[in-house]
Order: C-alpha cells, then structure tokens, then sequence
C-alpha cells in the first residue's frame, strides 16, 4: 500500500456521479444489451479472485489470530509505538512487577520476561473493550513459568470490577522454565473480560508468554472462527501474504544479536517455530507483531479455504515512502538463500531441511506453493529490478515451476509506473503486481483500462486496489471495474480487493472489506459486492455489448488553492487571468488574506508580505480563493518551501475541499511530483514525474486551464499538460458462463440514480425463467455491526431469448440464466 493514501480522508463523500436520488420515482433511461451466446472469449482462471492479508488494523494480533491476551511475551517497546512499554495492556494487582531483558530469558529471540515478588499478580485487557468470551465456551490458558521454589499460579477470566467470570486454573509452579496449561470454563458472556493471573507464596516467579485461546478455533487451527468463515464464504482463489508494506519497509538484517533491530522488514524464518521461539517486530504501521500468525499458519489457512497461497518477499528495496535501496552483496545473497529455502519449506520432501521443519510443525505432506512475489510498491525502478532479476534467475534455475511475480510501484500510473513496466517487459517478467486506490469516478473512468495491454506481455496480478471508501457508492464504482477485469480475463490473471481485515478501535486505513471488533464482525458494502463477483465467476467470458449513457462534458470550472501537507510553506504574487488576459483575481498580500477562504487546518497568516503555512506538520491545510464558475484562465504564483517532508500544492477547478485539482509538487515525501483528481474526496492520479522540491528556492507555477485541457509550467519550463475527457460511464456489463450448470451468467452494474431499462437479446433458447442476484442500495449506505443495508437479494425473473429488463437505480444485478440447448 502506498503511504500517501493513509492520509487521505477517513470520511469521503459518495461520488456526484452516483449521487443520491431525489424524492419520487427514479428517472429511466434506455439501454441495449447484446449476448453472443454462442461465442466464447478469454479463459477465466479458478484463481482469478483472491484475497490480500496484511496485518494493518490489526488484522492479525487482535483479529484473525485468535489470541486473547495483548503483549502476552512482553515484547512491546517504544520502537513499535512511542506510547508501548513492557506492561503495556498489562496491570499491576499486587504485589512488585517488573519486566526483566536478562540472561534469564525464556529464549534468545524473546528477549523479554515478567517477574513478580509474590505475593503477586497482573491483569491483562486483551483489545478492544476487554477479552470477549461466550457462557459455557472453554478458553485453553497457557504460561511459561519458572520459580525457585514451588508456589501456586492461579489464572482467572474475570469483569473489570474483578468478579470471576469462569471457573479458574491452578497450577503448581516449580523449578526451570516449563510450559504449564489449563482450561477455563466461562460462566458468563462479556465483551469487558480481564485475564488476571497471580501468584501465591514467597519468593519470585518468573512468567513468559502468556496466553489465552478459544478452544473454538476455525478449523481447530488457532484462527478467529467468525474472521475466517467470512474470508472463506468469499471462495478465494488465492491468499497474497503478509504483505504490503510491512514486507519491504524498516531494516532487511535479522534479528540478531548485539544490536536486535527492532524495525526489520518480514523475514519468514522469524515467524515459523514454536511461538516462544519466534522473534518480535515492529509493524510498520504503529504496533508490534508477535508472528503467533506466521509463516506456517498462513499457508495452513491458504489450505483450509481451498486457496492458491501467494507470500510475498522483500527485495531489499523498500517502498511505502521510505525508498532506500540495500546494497550488500552478502545479504542479497542471504535473502536470496531464504526464498529457495521458503519454496523448500512449503514444497520440498518431508525428509528435506525445511520440508522436515514443516512436517515437525504438523503437515507433512507440501502446501503445492505455484506463486510467489518478490517485492512491493518499490518507488526505486531500476535498483529493484537489478534485485528482482537476482531473485527470479535463482528460483528459475531450482524451481522452474514457481511464477515469480514483479510489480509495477505504488499507483495506476506516472514516471515509476511506466518505467518499471519497461524494465518488467524487457526482463520477461510473467506477472506484473499493480496496485492503486482511487476515487470512484477513476473506477467508473476506467473501465477499458486492459482492453489495450499486450495480449503478449506479462500477466498483470491486480494485487491491491479499491475506491477511497466503505459506502455503496464505492462499492458500484469497484463492480463497475470488476466488469473490465473479467472481460480482459485473458490478461488480469488475479485481482484482490485491499485491504481485506480492519479492527474497528485500531484502523490505520479506510476503506477495507471486513470489519471487526473482540466480539462481532461484518462485511463492508464492498465484502458484499466481491463475494457476489468472487461467487459467481464462471469458466470464459461470452462476448456482448452494451450502449452507453447519453453524456455531454462541461468545460474545467472552479476556483484556486494554495496547500501543504507536513511542510511550512509560503506564497506570493497570485494572479488569475482569463482566455484574453484579463485580470479576474490578483494578490500580492499587502492587504492581509481577507479574500482566502480557510480550511481550520494548518498555520496560515501573511508574514513579510508574503502568505504563508508555518505548521510543518500539518497535512491538506488548503485555502481557496475566487469563483467556482470560472473556466479558461491562467494561474500564476510565487511557492517557496520552507521546511518539511514534502514540498507544495497548488489548486485549480476547485468547487469544494472534496472536488478539485491540483499539482501536487514534492509530494510522497519529495520523491515525485503530480496531478491529482479529487472528486467526493477520493484523489486519482492524472500525470506524475519525479520533480522534487528544494527548499528555500522560489518557484514560479503556472497553470493554463482551458476547456478540459490543461497546461503546467515550472519556472518557465512546460512541466506536462493533459485532457481530462474520460467519461465516467456508470452502466457498466459482463457475461460469462457456468460450464458446470450450464447458465448464462449476465452481470450488470447500474450505478446512477436512473433506473436503466434494458433491452437484452440472447439470441438464443432459454428457459422461461433465472435467477436474479441483486444487490441495492443508497449511495451513502454503510454496512455496520448494528445494520446491513447492504445485503444480496435473490428472486426468479422472468426472460426469453430477447427480453425487457429493468435495473434498478444503485444496483448490481447478476442472472443466472438456463439456454434450453
């Protein structure tokens, strides 16, 4: 994932183009739709719909990993968050408690252990509101414990105020390290549990690894029951693991000692093993993963849903913001040994070196691994393919049979973009990872996308994408698009939504498919949509055409802005002219800012008679300026950085702070400069390169807006121009076929507050009656805990080989239909 996006606005509006109907009955508009029923295109592969785990939102520790007790080997540190201690989610009760790193740990890469002066003991309080459990479900305790002399450890499900919840467990502690267990049997149902534990007698007790798990796991396999039947009623081809950002970002050492780097990118051999055993890591988005989901459990899951598993490993360039190639020869090399010996660990023999190591971890038998990445949204594009090919050369020589799969960087597309498809093309590559997050009209805009990509080229595995929210608006938008995947079926070989799992008191990301909290989940607007597409897939597609929605394109119109994001930055000399040079708005300053209008963000004020945002932390501080009817003029300004991470952003076509442009210069961390859309609040790339921004240095920006087209100058010099005369084309279709039923599977997606009366011609016999599959909605509709609005709706329709249907407005309609031959 890119970390620009995770600063975009948590709360977007729905797109105009969908926007919420009027009172009164829906207007309607006239479509056709032709079906080759008899013809026959591209192959869709099993696998064509998957899933993407990355433990962002606590996905892992706190969600699927069914684990109830937070920091349970006392790992947490101030490098994962600057608010972590030892003790943190940890209480005192009684007694002295301390957490000790000493040569008396539990093992070498759990470094850190809980020693108590007894009489003592500590409370933990899981996540969310507490430790959630069910009246007469069991809770398996278990701890690592060593004592000097023999003194009793109870362990106790109790409710904030410390009355018992469930019978408690009683265990004798004596002598070195050892594991001791026992069960609990809750009494009561809460969401606010504690799990107090204490030790009795004199003396000192040591403890490590505290733990406290359901005995109802999915699968029997240690995994959130109700998290991984919802993953699973998606009927995934394949699961993208672990990563994401957390695969390429922080140091690429191990965790080895004397210095122990915290913040490591994810190396798999740290997360296979006994738990007590595997290492700690900072998350690279603000917590601590504890790898009790590694390595293993992941392929194991990928096994028990019927999935292809596909991890992903780092190059040794990282991404997400942070853009630093490693050059070591010897760890290349090191990282390159660690990928064979992954293939090994989950396709080699059981008496092979790591296959042994599988087989003691309890499946003997391969996990048949086909796929695997190498790399994620690296910004760097010829150090990484210098890598890249490093990895594939050496997996092609042992494991011809692997697909090694490359990427194409963070976004749909610019500078990086462009030249790592080059490099990947030249390279042979035979997948190609695109990711990217997107406004809902760039989904409804883009829908031909792969119609033009080389039938002959690399494969394209879209690995991450989805439209900047959880209402149903975005949802239409992704379906919408998700026709364009089908139909190009014979190049978009795998596609997953992301993020898939978002726990509702730890999202760092919005939107995401699922949601949770410790005691209750849901699917999003959009888990609805993909489970109708993932769940009804077909074999080929079958040809059809369908026409379009009248539409006429209105000229560039709005005012201007000034803005920052995490820099101080300041303005001058602003002028606005029109087509024949006339002077429509002009500031210099020297009467103060009364003519801007304030976001409430940011530091802004008129220093030296310049305009000036001080805050270099504050992001999207934009001001406007001017009338939103203006079309056809010319922007000039003075920009000059002053401090901070990025550089500045000039605005143009504003109608609001969710509808605009604007060049964005210095951006991601001054690593490239572009040109955003922003409609509802979501943002699209329209032109990027890698300008960055100097700091201290005036700029002269010049931006030419006429009609749709626009122009940019930097310091004199055209930077790029571009046409903004995509239509967002809300009436979107796809038909494929069931060989094993035999159905015509026709998929429509009416995202309009129209309703869209269609005349469909199959050409064909049919039965007199299908299935229909629909679902609809309010564009703003957001599915919670508490209520659905989105849920699929099935019925019996009525058809023939050329029939009238009509499609409700916000809507996505799947039928099923029988030929009669």
């Amino acid at each position: 994932m890119s970390r620009k996006h995770v600063l975009l606005s948590a709360a977007l509006a729905a797109s105009l183009l969908v926007a919420v109907p009027g009172s009164g009955a829906a207007a309607e508009t006239d479509y056709t739709l032709k079906i080759d029923a008899a013809g026959r295109g591209p192959s869709i592969d099993d696998s064509m719909y998957g899933v993407f785990f990355e433990d962002i939102n606590r996905a892992a520790d706190g969600g699927l990993y069914a684990e109830l007790v937070q920091n349970r080997s006392f790992e947490y540190d101030p490098a994962d968050n600057a608010s972590y201690h030892g003790l943190t989610s940890w209480a005192p009760h009684s007694g002295t408690v301390d957490v000790v790193d000493d040569s008396g740990r539990l093992n070498e890469r759990n470094r850190r252990y809980l020693k108590l002066g007894l009489p003592a003991g500590v409370i933990n309080s899981g996540y969310n509101s507490g430790i959630a459990v069910r009246s007469g479900e069991r809770y398996d305790f278990s701890v690592w414990a060593r004592a000097d002399q023999a003194v009793p450890l109870t362990a106790t499900i109790t409710d904030p105020a410390g009355t018992a919840l469930g019978d408690p467990v009683k265990i004798q502690v004596s002598g070195g390290w050892a594991r001791y267990t026992g069960t609990i049997r809750a009494r009561q149902t809460s969401t606010t549990g504690r799990l107090l534990v204490t030790g009795g007698g004199t003396g000192t007790l040591s403890l490590d690894m505290i733990s406290l798990l359901p005995r109802d796991t999915f699968k029997g396999h240690g995994l959130r029951r109700d998290l991984a039947e919802k993953i699973a009623a998606l009927k995934p081809g394949f699961v993208r693991f672990p990563g994401g950002c957390l695969v390429n970002t922080g140091s690429h050492y191990g965790y080895d000692a004397p210095n122990f780097e915290r913040r490591r990118s994810y190396q798999w051999k740290d997360t296979i093993g006994p738990v007590e055993q595997r290492a700690t890591n900072s998350n690279f988005w603000g917590y601590n993963q504890s790898y009790g989901l590694g390595y293993f459990e992941y392929f194991q899951f990928s096994e028990d849903i019927g999935a292809m598993p596909l991890p992903v490993v780092p190059a040794l360039v990282t991404g997400c913001g942070q853009n630093r190639a490693t050059d070591d020869p010897v760890l290349l090399q090191r990282h390159i040994q660690d990928t064979l010996d992954l293939i090994e660990f989950a396709n080699g023999p059981a008496d092979s070196v790591w296959g042994r190591k599988r087989a003691e971890m309890g499946h003997p038998k391969p996990f048949k691994l086909t796929h695997l990445a190498v790399g994620n949204e690296e910004n760097l594009p010829d150090e990484f393919m210098a890598r890249f090919t490093r990895f594939r050369d050496a997996i092609n020589a042992r494991y011809p049979e692997i697909t090694v799969v490359s990427n194409s960087g963070p976004d749909d597309a610019g500078g990086t973009f462009d030249r790592l498809w080059q490099l990947n093309r030249q390279a042979g590559v035979k997948m190609v990872d695109e990711h990217y997050y997107n406004s809902p009209s760039w989904f409804l805009e883009n829908n031909n996308r792969y119609d033009t990509y080389d039938r002959n080229g690399p494969k394209v595995f879209l690995g991450e994408y989805a439209s900047q929210d959880n209402r149903f608006s975005n949802a239409l938008s992704e379906a919408a698009f998700m026709t364009g995947l089908e139909r190009n079926a014979d190049v978009v070989k795998l596609a997953s939504y992301a993020p898939l799992l978002a726990n509702e008191d730890y999202a760092q990301w919005r939107p995401d498919m699922i949601w949770f909290n410790n005691h209750a989940s849901w699917g999003s607007a959009s888990y609805e949509m993909q489970k109708l597409f993932m769940t009804n897939v077909g074999d080929h597609v079958v040809p059809s055409t369908a026409s379009a929605t009248p539409s006429t394109q209105a000229p560039i119109t709005g005012a201007i802005g000034l803005s920052t994001w995490a820099t101080a930055a300041s303005y001058d000399d602003v002028n606005v002219t029109n087509a024949a040079g006339e002077t429509l708005f002009r500031d210099d300053f020297s009467s103060g800012d009364s003519r801007w209008t304030k976001s409430g963000r940011g530091a802004w004020n008129v220093v030296n008679g310049a305009y000036v945002q001080s805050d270099a932390a504050a992001e999207d501080t934009l001001v406007t300026a001017g009338d939103r009817t203006w079309r056809d003029y010319t922007l000039n300004v003075k920009a000059v950085k002053q401090s901070g991470r990025e550089g500045f952003l000039i605005a143009f076509g504003v109608q609001d702070t969710g509808n605009y442009y604007w060049w964005n210069l210095g951006g991601w961390n001054n690593t490239q400069s572009a040109v955003e859309k922003a409609v509802g609040g979501g943002k699209n790339t329209l032109l990027s390169n890698g300008t960055r921004i100097d700091t201290g240095r005036t700029y002269d920006v010049r931006v030419e807006v006429r009609g749709r087209h626009v122009a940019l100058f930097l310091d004199g010099q055209k930077w790029g121009e571009f046409t903004d005369d995509k239509v967002a084309e809300p009436f979107r279709q796809v038909v494929t076929r069931d060989l094993a039923t035999g159905e015509l599977i026709v998929k429509v997606v009416n995202a309009q507050a129209d309703t869209a009366r269609t005349r469909i011609d199959l050409g064909v016999p049919v039965a007199s009656t299908a299935r229909a599959t629909v679902l609809q909605g309010r564009p703003d509709d957001v599915n919670t805990e508490f209520t659905q609005p989105i849920r699929a709706v099935a019925s019996q329709v009525r058809v023939a080989s050329s029939f009238t249907h009509t499609f409700p407005p916000h809507s996505v309609t799947f039928l099923r239909i029988r030929s009669r031959s």
